[in-house]
């Protein structure tokens, strides 16, 4: 099995690709050990000292690493993990992601017109870019002209997090949805 990485914008992440599937559907954020008992694979990763947060997209990984960790000795144990994984025939996740197909949840408000042009906005313009760096963007909600966005994986906590939130994204959709007037993100 070989597994690739790339960079990400954010230092503290890096992307593995194992050249298939990780998850069939939406995405999964995991920022603790507890928090990843519904993912055996999530679980493993967290078993690597240093880790702490793991992303899992379509078909990649997004490891965040604690501040003063050197990726030259996490990545090696990161691959391993990864393979060890794969190897062992476990699935992925074992329980529900913690965002629906697409990523996409609002609390449960109703999808007035203007919500379904932000999400498909987000879903076919943001998304893609955003997972090719390594994170996702999930849509929380809007109100009073400002749109809820939760940056998960490598977006979160990444220095370049505000200009792509209020340079990209709030410029695309202030310009598409007039009724949009600002961009937040939102834990």
């Amino acid at each position: 099995m070989f597994i690739q990485t790339e960079p990400t914008p954010n230092p503290a992440t890096l992307k593995f690709l194992p050249g298939r599937q990780v998850m069939p559907a939406g995405t999964a954020d995991f920022t603790s050990p507890e928090a990843a008992e519904p993912s055996p694979l999530a679980a493993r990763l967290f078993g690597v000292s240093g880790v702490t947060g793991v992303f899992l997209g379509a078909d990649f990984v997004t490891i965040t690493k604690a501040e003063g960790e050197d990726w030259q000795i996490l990545k090696p144990m990161i691959l391993g993990a990864i393979m060890e994984h794969y190897t062992s025939g476990a699935p992925v996740m074992t329980g529900a992601t913690t965002a629906g197909p697409g990523g996409a949840e609002d609390g449960g408000e109703d999808d007035d017109e203007i919500v379904v042009q932000i999400k498909e906005l987000i879903d076919t313009r943001v998304r893609p870019v955003v997972a090719r760096d390594g994170g996702d963007i999930v849509f929380r909600g809007f109100r009073d002209g400002v749109v809820y966005l939760h940056m998960q994986g490598s977006c979160s906590g990444c220095p370049s997090s505000t200009m792509t939130l209020k340079n990209g994204i709030e410029n695309m959709l202030r310009h598409f949805v007039p009724e949009v007037r600002l961009v937040e993100a939102v834990n």
